[in-house]
């Protein structure tokens, strides 16, 4: 259960993550932020991130070996950099819709399932 409580949260960190990062360039696009002082949007995402780091602290100590769960170190960064980009290209989607997907797009997500396969070795 620790490595499906681990993956939950780390989808959910990286939800939050992603808006933070990116969320402020669609509020900017729809003119919501568009007259913010940068300090405004800095604060903005910030508390955004915040809510990243409260599910992503507790999916690291949930998942990892020397607290019990099932990850080492290395494997937990690597779920989480496939996380993080499948996150993003669903977002990017949603929030951009003129972005698409390509081929490289997928070829570069084969080779994450291979770092996952191997990291896991």
């Amino acid at each position: 259960m620790n490595g499906i409580y681990t993956i939950l949260l780390l989808v959910c960190s990286n939800v939050f993550m992603t808006l933070a990062w990116y969320g402020h360039l669609r509020l900017q696009q729809t003119g919501t932020t568009s007259n913010w002082p940068l300090i405004g949007v800095i604060a903005f995402s910030w508390a955004i991130a915040f809510l990243e780091y409260c599910c992503q602290v507790p999916a690291n100590r949930i998942g990892f070996a020397g607290n019990g769960g099932p990850f080492s170190l290395m494997q937990l960064k690597v779920i989480q950099e496939v996380i993080s980009l499948i996150v993003f290209c669903l977002i990017a989607n949603v929030l951009f819709q003129g972005q698409q997907l390509h081929w490289n797009h997928l070829a570069a997500g084969v080779c994450l399932v291979l770092a996952v396969y191997f990291i896991f070795k």
